[in-house]
């Protein structure tokens, strides 16, 4: 199992941006599939956005698609998560996730968590 540590969550006012970053521990990062995944107070979790091993292929939620963008530094064991034009909706405990296997984070479904990361945007 990967340790995931997330950093870079506040508070922003809505139309800014902010960046998120996770920093993974722990053997054989770069084998994972990574990505975030928030949770809204009354709401479900939703998986936002998700990068397979290699940095190549990504998911994003329909609700983020055009504004966040997820991608990775395999040597320094990090994702990060870049996001512009936030609005209140996205306000949210932000997580890391991690898989190894790609169907599985494509389906939501993640082996590893951080401890999550508060983003709240004021309108």
């Amino acid at each position: 199992q990967v340790q995931l540590a997330e950093s870079g969550g506040g508070l922003v006012q809505s139309g800014g941006s902010l960046r998120l970053s996770c920093e993974g521990s722990g053997s054989g990062f770069s084998d994972y599939a990574t990505g975030w995944v928030r949770q809204a107070p009354g709401k479900e979790r939703e998986s936002v956005a998700i990068i397979d091993w290699s940095g190549t292929g990504t998911r994003y939620a329909d609700s983020v698609q055009g504004r966040f963008t997820v991608f990775r530094d395999n040597a320094k064991n990090k994702v990060y998560l870049q996001m512009y034009r936030l609005e209140p909706e996205d306000t949210a405990v932000y997580y890391c996730v991690a898989e190894l296997n790609w169907g599985r984070a494509i389906a939501g479904l993640f082996g590893s968590w951080g401890q999550g990361t508060q983003v709240t945007v004021s309108s």
